[in-house]
């Protein structure tokens, strides 16, 4: 059995046959889907889809999202992340973080709401979802300030200098369709070398796709294949590989081992 830890099942693409893809992830093996939340404007589906899907979910607001995204969103989050405390769905905040691969956005306000929502981490002890696309350093420099040391760093694309900070910081770093790709050198050596209880698979999906869906719509289902890749660059099992991610994912999001079947 797999667990995509991150997956925004909520997002347009999938308006079609979102019950279908999330139905195909479970014929996949894949137990679980967690999805992040990016915007206020999305707390409220996330939360239902998950519950619609037997996934999981996290709330938080996107870098991305930040240039639109109101000071009071902070005064919802919070409010939102209150109520959500009973729900056994409910796993972290995220997707949160600092983008520095879109030159359009602003610094001070990406810096501002990811500081921010640390705190909210720090206040009600919840593990965050980091986006760290060409930021690794800053972020970890967050967490270290505002003492946040559980979560994952999604999507890792740094060096192993980068890698062993964050998992001595006590993170846990994502890989997902990248590494399926030959030429990603740096990510394939990462996911290979890399202790393997650092290690936990994710999609992105609707992006991010392995290679053989190269520009096409990446779904959760493909976890199965981008472990199978995974697997046979470590030189170990599937089976180990599942048990071993499985156990990572429940590390990194504790909240999950509740409602894992």
């Amino acid at each position: 059995m797999w667990i995509d830890t991150h997956c925004h099942l909520d997002a347009s693409e999938f308006d079609a046959d979102r019950d279908d893809v999330a139905a195909a992830a479970r014929g996949a093996g894949v137990s679980r889907i967690v999805i992040p939340g990016v915007a206020r404007e999305n707390f409220a589906t996330v939360r239902k889809l998950a519950h619609r899907i037997g996934g999981a979910y996290a709330l938080g607001i996107h870098p991305l999202f930040t240039p639109r995204a109101a000071d009071d969103d902070l005064r919802v989050l919070r409010e939102e992340i209150e109520a959500s405390l009973g729900d056994p769905l409910f796993v972290g905040i995220g997707e949160i973080g600092l983008d520095y691969f879109v030159p359009t956005l602003d610094d001070a306000r990406q810096q501002f709401f990811y500081g921010e929502q640390l705190k909210l981490a720090r206040e009600f002890g919840l593990p965050v979802i980091c986006h760290v696309r060409k930021s690794q350093d800053k972020v970890l420099k967050g967490l270290r300030v505002h003492g946040v040391k559980s979560g994952i760093a999604h999507a890792f694309n740094g060096s192993f200098q980068q890698a062993e900070a964050f998992i001595a910081h006590g993170m846990h770093l994502g890989f997902g369709g990248n590494l399926t790709f030959e030429r990603a050198r740096q990510i394939r050596r990462l996911a290979a070398d890399l202790p393997l209880e650092a290690i936990v698979l994710e999609t992105d999906a609707p992006d991010i796709a392995p290679s053989w869906r190269y520009k096409g719509r990446n779904t959760p289902d493909q976890v199965a294949g981008i472990a199978a890749v995974l697997a046979g660059l470590r030189g170990i099992s599937e089976e180990a590989l599942s048990i071993g991610t499985t156990a990572n994912a429940h590390a990194a999001l504790p909240r999950l081992r509740l409602i894992s079947s």
